[in-house]
């Protein structure tokens, strides 16, 4: 019985122990789980927390970029044209439908038609067409507002001056404003590249120069360029072409006079060369002696014999007196038959061929 309670005892002990392994277990787990839902619980916050600054940089930006000086001026103008048009509408309405009723679509045509030149101005101005071509389209427009002003002035006399005074400037005010506004705007794209505006300007007064200074070429050039296939021929090998025709040349600028004039140069200065030299040289020798130099041996002597003499010291006395007080020189070696051997056949005919090849490479002719 004892060994009974005894297990029983011990089952109840390891029974306890694992629930309360059990528990602390849970507990553990719940800590975890919860240090991780207070982890992603800070995560969404600090999300947000992002989130709401950077829809407040948006914002910012938005704005920054919609009250810019440009976009300001732009929107403006724009704000300014369509309350121009709601004013002076209604006083030429009025007017013309006093007339006829007949006559109630001529006030939007007027205004429709100063509109629509000036919108023609800033159209011209995109692809950059003759400024004749501007300049009508800005007279069309301010043709038609200024009868829309008389108008409107005609009607307001009728109330006081002020008022016609007021319809006939706001009526002009609009398109002149959008003028302004366009002339503003094409000034603005001149002026992001200063220095390719320069280039075209520089350009421009090159091709003037060109057509100036060399009209026949020029006018020959434009013919060949008109005679080839569209696009097949570059205007500037057309020019080459035909000042190759003209002169003689393809390359640009020399004429038969410029050649005529280079080649006196050069004759002059092969003159002056031969004139420092002390004999004509020729550029063939010139060239060879600056690629091979061949040093030859002075024809001066320094007055030191290089040889030994085979006279006798009697007959040397005269001229080589020793200084007094020098020390005395040993009598000279006396040459005598047979004690040296004679040059072969051979190497005499290469040394004179090799000393008539030195003549001629260093370009002395005698």
């Amino acid at each position: 019985m004892s060994s009974w309670f005894e297990e029983r005892r011990a089952d109840k002990a390891a029974d306890a122990k694992q629930r309360r392994e059990d528990r602390e277990f849970e507990a553990k787990l719940r800590r975890v789980e919860r240090r991780k839902d207070r982890d992603e619980e800070r995560e969404v916050k600090t999300q947000k927390r992002r989130d709401r600054a950077q829809r407040r940089k948006d914002r910012a930006a938005r704005r920054e970029k919609t009250l810019t000086p440009g976009n300001v001026y732009r929107k403006g103008t724009l704000a300014l044209v369509a309350a121009s048009a709601l004013a002076s509408l209604p006083a030429q309405v009025a007017h013309f439908v006093s007339v006829s009723l007949m006559l109630l679509p001529l006030p939007f045509a007027l205004e429709g038609a100063a509109w629509v030149m000036a919108a023609g101005v800033a159209y011209a101005d995109e692809r950059k067409l003759p400024a004749w071509v501007r300049w009508l389209l800005r007279a069309l427009s301010m043709g038609a507002a200024g009868y829309a002003a008389h108008i409107n002035y005609a009607y307001g006399a009728q109330t006081n001056a002020s008022v016609a005074w007021g319809l006939a400037g706001v009526t002009v005010m609009g398109p002149a404003v959008f003028e302004i506004r366009q002339w503003v705007s094409t000034l603005s794209a001149a002026a992001v590249d200063p220095k390719k505006r320069a280039e075209e300007k520089a350009r421009a007064k090159h091709e003037r120069k060109r057509r100036r200074d060399h009209k026949t070429v020029y006018q020959l050039a434009e013919k060949l360029v008109s005679a080839a296939p569209f696009g097949t021929l570059a205007f500037e090998d057309a020019f080459a072409s035909a000042w190759e025709i003209k002169h003689g040349t393809r390359t640009p600028g020399m004429k038969p006079g410029l050649h005529a004039e280079a080649l006196a140069s050069r004759k002059a200065l092969v003159d002056a060369m031969d004139a420092v030299n002390g004999s004509p040289v020729s550029t063939r020798g010139r060239l060879l002696e600056l690629l091979h130099p061949v040093t030859i041996a002075g024809t001066q002597s320094d007055g030191k014999s290089q040889v030994v003499t085979d006279l006798s010291p009697s007959s040397k006395a005269a001229a080589e007196k020793p200084k007094k007080g020098a020390r005395r020189q040993p009598p000279p070696h006396r040459r005598t038959k047979g004690d040296s051997v004679p040059f072969s056949p051979v190497a005499k005919k290469q040394h004179s061929h090799e000393a008539r090849q030195r003549i001629a490479v260093n370009g002395h002719h005698h």
